[in-house]
């Protein structure tokens, strides 16, 4: 039972803090330390490797167990979590709600420990529903604010339509093996395999944002910035990669399967990439890259290498962390998430320097960790098929041109002070990022979506932090967290070392592909020529507009028109669908209980007729009877009996006035009365022998 320890000490740590909740200065020493007891019971897991199973019958269990990637992803959810925990407890000091935001934040920890021990699919269905209401719960903070709620249940649909395909997956199992163990799928053949695939696949693309659900991540981020970091990076969406790692390998009986994953996930980069390479807005351009980036760990898994797309699971989460917490910073110090009024470079040189691993990590450049993680997917896809390896060096291409114009349109050189407090840096147009009142394309002007309207007024972190028109620094907390990161993500260089590919086998439980020398020198090139253009597009000043229409960037900037197309596709027909129904139900299912109701009310009129006209006539009759009888009996008691009783009266009063002349006082009266009553005994006497 050891093995629950994964969820229980982190439940364990929200509990104690929302117990604490009263006492503010206590919440964040208390949420520290229920992460790092969540990672140390995750290093000790990841090292022993527990088992546990809670049956609730014959065919039903609760079971964990920690192997192969799973050794990896219990460690480094909790790892993940620690700074942004910190972050958290600083950046949002003066929110009322820290302490439900802090034990939302660990409950999410211990749901996804779940997720990734589950060695069964119940268990896996079970976290998986945990971790959306968690998610949903973090996106929807800052819910006395209008435009959350909405956003946050976006979130929440989303998700849980796509968590259909996993119920129906376990549920065919169940039926078909009589257990959901993990080990039942090899044995899969006919109809039941294709279900459970195309649900497994259904599922995960809907949890990791792929194609078409992506744009679910744009409404999560009206969520504080502490979740998004955790949300992008190390739990909820990596939750639909880490479950395809985890059962595509014993699926080998849908043969589409493998090529369909990868397809999507190929298909989910590029799209992403080209999204993330228009926006605007911060927050914006680093979920669009979180789709692309699970779409290249897709792409890991689809090819055959869920070791390399373990790999990339681990670099991605460090380095998306970073930057989401870098956002955050830029937030609370410009008010703003606007790329055409950051450029805190100058402003904010540690937060800088930290951003800019972030971002060359996210470009894979060599010698950083997701650059090896990228060449292990990238020799994959070369190994599996051409296109695919062409492809995966097509996103590459995206990935650094995107994260090479978010660090230098966030955190490049700018202004080092200001001239007054305000939004906006500087009282002109920032170069390569067009003009202030250039109506460039952010999400602002997304009709569709209001989430930034609600970032960029948000109350619940820490303002701007200006004084006498010169920044302050962050808190040393929030320079310990990003420094952290950062120092993680350079730490993952180690990946390059000799050895480490056969250290990630052993710890992933599966094989890296070994790549060739050209391939290395493809991405080099890839990441070279996104170099190449954006240094081109900085000194035209189109770095931010791209020299695109503002019209064509904000098109392309809502997911390439995919939300409208949603909407027209599934979203209006589902409300005409309904309204269909609901005419249906008035003129159908209403008509014909009212033409019920017409015949009840016409048959009780027919059985009231029939009763007045026999059942009441016969009542009638009965109670006329019983009158008269009645009344007989009334007439016969007055007649006979009344006038017998009143005789029998009137004798009884004569006899006794007669008796009472005989009560004279004489006594010989009373003895002639005596002898009179002898000679009549003796009469009756004598009588009687006779």
């Amino acid at each position: 039972m050891t093995a629950w320890l994964v969820l229980l000490v982190p439940l364990a740590g929200a509990a104690t803090v929302l117990a604490a909740r009263r006492r503010h200065r206590l919440l964040l020493p208390l949420a520290l330390a229920g992460s790092l007891a969540s990672l140390a019971v995750g290093a000790w897991a990841a090292a022993t490797g527990p088992a546990a199973t809670w049956r609730w019958g014959r065919h039903l269990a609760l079971a964990l167990e920690v192997e192969g990637l799973a050794r990896v992803m219990v460690v480094l959810v909790a790892a993940i979590a620690l700074p942004v925990v910190a972050y958290a407890g600083v950046s949002l000091a003066h929110d009322r709600g820290l302490a439900r935001l802090l034990g939302l934040l660990l409950a999410f920890v211990g749901a996804m420990s779940v997720l990734v021990t589950a060695s069964n699919l119940l268990t896996l269905l079970v976290a998986w529903e945990l971790v959306g209401i968690a998610s949903w719960a973090l996106v929807a903070h800052d819910w006395r604010q209008a435009e959350v709620a909405p956003l946050a249940l976006h979130v929440f649909l989303t998700t849980r339509t796509g968590d259909l395909g996993l119920v129906a997956a376990a549920g065919v199992v169940l039926a078909v093996a009589g257990t959901t163990d993990y080990d039942a799928l090899a044995g899969l053949s006919g109809w039941p395999v294709h279900v459970v695939a195309g649900g497994l696949l259904l599922a995960a693309a809907a949890k990791s944002a792929q194609l078409p659900f992506s744009p679910w991540l744009f409404s999560a981020m009206a969520g504080p910035t502490p979740a998004s970091a955790l949300l992008h990076s190390a739990t909820m969406v990596a939750a639909g990669a880490y479950a395809l790692a985890r059962t595509v390998p014993l699926l080998d009986a849908a043969s589409w399967l493998a090529p369909a994953v990868a397809g999507l996930g190929l298909a989910t980069a590029l799209a992403g990439g080209v999204v993330a390479s228009v926006q605007t807005d911060l927050k914006r351009a680093l979920a669009a890259s979180t789709s692309a980036q699970y779409g290249l760990i897709l792409v890991a898994v689809g090819a055959g290498s869920a070791a390399a797309a373990g790999t990339h699971l681990v670099t991605h989460a460090t380095l998306k962390a970073l930057l989401f917490l870098g956002a955050g910073v830029a937030l609370h110090t410009a008010g703003t998430l606007d790329l055409r009024r950051l450029r805190l470079g100058r402003a904010l040189p540690f937060v800088a320097a930290t951003f800019a691993v972030g971002a060359l990590a996210l470009a894979a450049v060599p010698p950083l960790g997701a650059a090896r993680s990228k060449e292990g997917i990238l020799a994959a896809a070369v190994h599996r098929s051409a296109w695919l390896g062409a492809g995966v060096l097509a996103a590459s291409f995206l990935s650094a041109l995107y994260a090479g114009r978010l660090a230098l349109l966030a955190y490049g050189p700018g202004p080092a002070s200001l001239a007054r407090p305000g939004p906006i840096l500087g009282a002109g147009p920032v170069p390569g990022a067009g003009s202030a009142s250039d109506p460039s394309p952010s999400i602002v002007e997304d009709r569709g979506c209001s989430a930034i309207k609600m970032l960029h007024n948000r109350t619940d972190e820490r303002p701007p932090i200006f004084e006498r028109g010169t920044l302050e620094r962050p808190p040393a907390v929030e320079r310990g967290a990003l420094g952290g990161l950062a120092a993680a993500t350079l730490a993952l260089s180690a990946l390059w070392l000799p050895g480490a590919a056969d250290l990630v086998e052993d710890a992933t439980g599966g094989a890296l592909v070994a790549g060739e020398a050209w391939e290395l020198v493809a991405s080099v090139l890839a990441v070279a020529a996104a170099a190449g253009l954006i240094a081109l597009l900085s000194r035209r000043g189109h770095l931010a507009s791209l020299g695109l229409p503002t019209r064509t960037q904000a098109a392309v900037g809502a997911w390439l028109g995919l939300p409208a197309l949603a909407e027209h596709l599934v979203v209006n027909p589902v409300l005409a669908l309904s309204r269909s129904l609901a005419a249906l139900d008035d003129r159908v299912v209403d008509a014909g209980v009212r033409a019920a109701v017409r015949v009840a009310a016409a048959l009780s009129r027919l059985l009231a007729w029939w009763g007045e006209r026999s059942v009441d006539g016969l009542v009638q009759g009965v109670a006329g009877m019983t009158l008269r009888t009645a009344a007989f009996s009334r007439a016969t008691d007055e007649r006979a009996v009344d006038r017998a009783v009143e005789e029998l009266a009137r004798g009884t009063t004569s006899a006794g006035r007669q008796g009472q002349r005989l009560q004279t006082g004489m006594s010989h009266h009373y003895y002639v009365i005596v002898a009179l009553g002898l000679v009549a005994a003796v009469a009756v006497a004598a009588l009687g022998r006779s």
